[in-house]
């Protein structure tokens, strides 16, 4: 089984799970998510994950256009567009801003204990690949990014929960820094 598939069934992106921790980041963010088609967001936005082998890597990085492509179904374009834009790598490179709902899926790893997170990421297999992404000589994929106490930590992280709070840390700063609409110049593109 591909780690994308692991990753909707119980690792990181778990369907039954992860949806509720990015409607927490959504209150936390911008109110009570009363319209139900956030909640469809909240729950579709990542099944795209589903058969890929690699989370981050050219194929994995596509992951939001399956959600996309339902919600752009049920409600239109505007909620297609929401989805779409999840993935602030995949906003980067389409010339646009992310959407609200990528803040509140950075907002999760502050949300979900460590306790609940790292379990589920090594029984997938992510793990390894976020681990190897993080770091490296060039500083990996997130080299570049504003180089704050988290970053350095996420960078630097060897330990499962030192690189974990440092993410934390780190994807809570950027949710926090952009979900008015700032221009995002923390993501810098990808270092591959």
């Amino acid at each position: 089984m591909r780690t994308g598939t692991k990753s909707v069934l119980w690792g990181v992106h778990a369907f039954w799970l992860h949806p509720w921790f990015i409607a927490i980041g959504w209150w936390k963010l911008y109110g009570f998510p009363f319209d139900p088609r956030l909640w469809v967001a909240f729950f579709v936005h990542d099944l795209g994950y589903i058969g890929k082998a690699a989370m981050d890597d050219a194929e994995g990085e596509r992951h939001p256009e399956l959600g996309a492509r339902i919600m752009g179904y049920l409600f239109g374009r505007e909620w297609h567009d929401l989805c779409l834009y999840h993935s602030r790598f995949y906003a980067k490179r389409a010339g646009v801003s992310p959407s609200r709902l990528c803040f509140a899926d950075k907002m999760v790893p502050s949300l979900e204990p460590w306790w609940l997170y790292l379990p589920r990421a090594w029984a997938s297999g992510e793990l390894w690949e976020y681990l190897s992404m993080a770091g490296g000589r060039d500083g990996g994929k997130y080299a570049g990014e504003p180089n704050s106490e988290a970053v350095k930590r996420h960078l630097a992280g060897t330990r499962w929960r030192d690189w974990y709070n440092g993410m934390a840390l780190f994807s809570k700063e950027y949710a926090i820094a952009h979900k008015n609409g700032a221009a995002d110049t923390w993501t810098k593109g990808d270092k591959r």
